[in-house]
């Protein structure tokens, strides 16, 4: 009872929002790099907020089910089907014995998420079902999934209410230049005026180095005071160093514990996933917001999950009017 990995994709991991606490000890948070894409996946088959889904990259895996269950695929379009037949994306789908999930390309956006409604059997690793490749801890033998694994489900979970209801007409990664708010710091001082101006006024293109450690961008030099080397300290998701090439790096999900260039900014919650989503060539701006602003953006994210979640409860269009038509043949003989 479970899923057969027919085809590993480029790289599908094990992931959920990650192990936080343990950087101090050297043991890095991992998890998902696109956070938005994976509470929705979740939310359509109303599973826990931090279940266990499969992240892949670029390339889909292609999947066989030896059991019922249901899944939401989220992220980028990669144009998923169901024994050869297209199926739509943010929707829940059934899935029989037997059935084949493939994915034929990645139309937009570089990062998908499967969720199960019958749950991974993963074991829980310091407080986290997520891979660790670097560390080889956690996920599925603490590595990328290849040809010929095997995962099993942890429940019976075939049945949900409202399922014609839960779906979502979202496409979010469909562009090719976009803009990431950032909060300036912790080390935007070691820069000059001119410096801060050039990352703030600028475009830049990703390159090819950008996997979930991090994202290199080419573009014009940012100047610093003197240098940029700094005694280590801590590192969060989508801090931007900038080491002595002036370039900058945006660090995410598999991120060094530590790391002794500048920092001189720190991408918002809200908006790494768009970054997550770019492919090599992409263009990207950057705008300067406040600690009060960032906050206030991702309250209305949690508000926009709480309505998504109103959405897929309503019984869909089909059934209101199979009630309706009832309700009239049932007066006309009153």
């Amino acid at each position: 009872m479970g899923i057969r990995i027919l085809k590993g994709g480029m790289l599908t991991t094990v992931q959920d929002s990650g192990r936080p606490g343990y950087q101090s000890q050297g043991f890095g948070v991992s998890g998902v790099m696109d956070r938005r894409s994976f509470k929705i996946a979740n939310l359509l088959l109303d599973n826990p907020e931090n279940e266990a889904v499969l992240e892949f990259t670029l390339l889909g895996p292609t999947l066989e089910f030896t059991s019922e269950t249901i899944i939401a695929i989220t992220g980028g379009d990669f144009q998923p089907q169901v024994n050869g037949k297209p199926v739509k994306m943010y929707t829940a789908l059934y899935m029989h014995r037997g059935d084949i999930l493939s994915f034929r390309g990645c139309r937009t956006g570089s990062r998908g998420y499967i969720a199960f409604s019958s749950y991974l059997e993963i074991p829980v690793v310091m407080g986290s079902r997520s891979t660790n490749i670097k560390c080889g801890l956690g996920g599925f033998k603490g590595r990328r999934l290849l040809d010929g694994d095997y995962i099993s489900f942890r429940a019976k979970r075939r049945y949900l209410p409202y399922f014609l209801s839960r779906s979502l007409d979202l496409n979010e990664f469909d562009q090719d230049n976009i803009t990431l708010r950032v909060i300036m710091g912790p080390q935007d001082d070691a820069f000059t005026a001119a410096g801060k101006e050039t990352f703030l006024s600028s475009e830049y293109v990703v390159t090819s180095e950008f996997d979930r450690m991090g994202c290199r961008l080419e573009g014009p030099f940012i100047a610093s005071k003197s240098t940029t080397d700094i005694i280590s300290d801590g590192i969060a998701f989508g801090s931007v160093q900038v080491p002595s090439h002036g370039r900058p790096i945006i660090l995410l999900a598999d991120r060094q514990t530590t790391g002794g260039y500048a920092k001189i900014a720190t991408v918002i919650s809200v908006d790494i996933p768009k970054l997550v989503q770019r492919k090599t060539d992409h263009k990207v701006k950057f705008q300067a917001v406040t600690v009060e602003e960032a906050q206030e953006l991702l309250a209305l994210e949690a508000k926009e999950m709480n309505e998504f979640r109103h959405q897929i409860y309503q019984p869909c269009k089909e059934v209101l009017d199979c009630r309706l038509v009832a309700k009239r043949i049932s007066k006309l003989f009153q």
